[in-house]
């Protein structure tokens, strides 16, 4: 059995519950889903900076019973805009996760700093996968080496870590998405708040003849 704070996922929220988990995907009925399609999230420089130093990564769906699925990332990376957001994936390991995934297209990522518990989590309807290739391993090799790091504060080795991350290149799927809907998670008062996008500019008026 795998012990400690790091190697044990949070709870897949139950389907059909809403509160702390932000509606939607996996939390209950949440926007429409229709309204949802051209929808984007924009998150400030300090999830994204979160994000990219390479944190624990869960991967969630559901299948179209409102079964959950669930598992570790082996890897992540983060477009610097925020837009584009791939978690890698062993297929040996997460095969109901990535069908349900393909049928779907429905994802919810919560990525958590092991020594803070600071957690943000990502949901996306339109999640698209790949097999990994040799351009992702730079990406696979940064993300080892930071929770090398990460889980090392909090009392686990080198040796667990990689144990735990291990993921000969041929079995890792990419999935990448555009985040729709972002939640802060980090325990506490604020627990399933909506991370909010920065205000628009308006449009300057339209000179009238």
């Amino acid at each position: 059995a795998v012990h400690g704070p790091v190697a044990r996922p949070p709870l897949a929220p139950r389907p059909g519950a809403g509160g702390d988990h932000g509606g939607g995907l996996l939390g209950g009925a949440g926007p429409d889903p229709q309204a949802l399609q051209g929808m984007t999230v924009l998150l400030g420089p300090s999830h994204i900076a979160m994000v990219a130093k390479g944190v624990s990564a869960i991967v969630a769906s559901r299948d179209a019973a409102l079964r959950p699925s669930i598992m570790r990332a082996v890897g992540s990376r983060i477009s610097d805009d925020g837009q584009e957001v791939t978690v890698y994936l062993r297929r040996s390991q997460s095969e109901q996760l990535l069908q349900d995934i393909a049928h779907t297209g429905e994802i919810a990522v919560v990525f958590s700093v092991p020594s803070t518990h600071q957690t943000l989590q990502l949901k996306a309807r339109r999640a698209t996968q790949r097999p990994a290739h040799d351009g992702d391993l730079p990406v696979l090799q940064a993300y080892l080496q930071s929770m090398v790091q990460e889980v090392g504060q909090v009392g686990y080795g080198p040796q667990y870590v990689g144990a735990m991350l291990a993921a000969p290149l041929q079995d890792v799927v990419a999935v990448s998405f555009t985040p729709t809907s972002a939640f802060d998670q980090t325990p506490g008062p604020r627990a399933g708040a909506q991370v909010c996008s920065p205000p628009t500019s308006p449009s300057p008026p339209t000179p009238q003849p």
